[in-house]
């Protein structure tokens, strides 16, 4: 997508920051002119800090922000397991199934029996941690630590924001029900469960959601009638004829230009109004 030329310079490094006692490795970005800007922390699709995943956080922090993309997948708890390997063949396994069938165990697991062992080993595992018991409060530790180190970096004003996409998405709500951000971005993200955590948002969500992904989308009004009722800043806006991951420029069978840019402006928006 088109970046403004009068957009900022900017530094790109990788980090680590602790959590607990554990290491978790992140993209770091931001404005090289020496001020304070509003924190960003950018949570990954399932497949990881990726190439554009890189190239997002990159984007936001020629807009003025300082941006952590944190690897949820780094830890030493999910060594050897969530690799890009074994995530890759979950994913391909997963959409190899009809879509109706892709929370059926028994479908499922008949589908697996015909793998090779070593494949129906990491798939299982994989499944396991993303799909069936996902460790949300693990994750979401992860991402308060994020938010801690965005915090005493000296580019950070002390605002804080969060977006995420995909299995992100639905990390960024919730870390956005901890409180301990000022402005949640939502892209095609699941509700938090249960829905009524959404009463411990501070104060803004956005919610960016494709009009043909229905097992998603169909469960939005959830998360804004629960924000209505408890008076938070909500804005929600489906794209007709978008597909899940609509925004990926790098993945053409779903991307959607139109709703991506619209997206992005709506984005950049939603931080001036709560972050600026």
């Amino acid at each position: 997508m088109h970046i403004n030329d009068d957009s900022m310079e900017i530094d790109t490094s990788n980090i680590s920051y602790n959590s607990g006692n554990e290491s978790i490795s992140g993209y770091l970005a931001y404005p090289k002119d020496g001020q304070k800007h509003p924190g960003i922390v950018l949570i990954h699709e399932i497949f990881g800090v990726d190439d554009h995943i890189k190239d997002v956080t990159e984007r936001l922090a020629r807009e003025g922000y300082t941006v952590l993309a944190p690897d949820l997948f780094s830890s030493e708890k999910f060594s050897g397991i969530l690799t890009k390997e074994a995530i890759g063949k979950a994913m391909n396994f997963m959409m190899s199934i009809p879509v109706d069938k892709q929370r059926d165990e028994k479908y499922r697991q008949e589908a697996m029996s015909k793998l090779r062992d070593s494949d129906r080993n990491a798939i299982a595992a994989v499944y396991g941690i993303l799909f069936i018991n996902r460790p949300i409060d693990t994750f979401t530790g992860y991402l308060s630590s994020a938010v801690d180190f965005l915090t005493q970096h000296n580019g950070v004003n002390g605002k804080i924001g969060s977006v995420g996409f995909c299995f992100g998405g639905g990390m960024s709500i919730n870390l956005g029900c901890t409180g301990k951000v000022d402005a949640a971005a939502i892209f095609y993200g699941e509700n938090p469960e249960p829905i009524s955590k959404l009463r411990g948002v501070r104060h803004a969500v956005l919610g960016l959601y494709g009009g043909e992904d229905t097992r998603i989308t169909s469960k939005a009004h959830e998360l804004v009638k629960e924000l209505a009722d408890a008076k938070k800043n909500v804005t929600i806006k489906v794209y007709k004829g978008a597909y899940h991951a609509f925004f990926n420029n790098t993945r053409p069978q779903t991307y959607n230009e139109t709703a991506a840019k619209d997206a992005w402006q709506m984005l950049l928006r939603f931080y001036k109004e709560n972050l600026q």
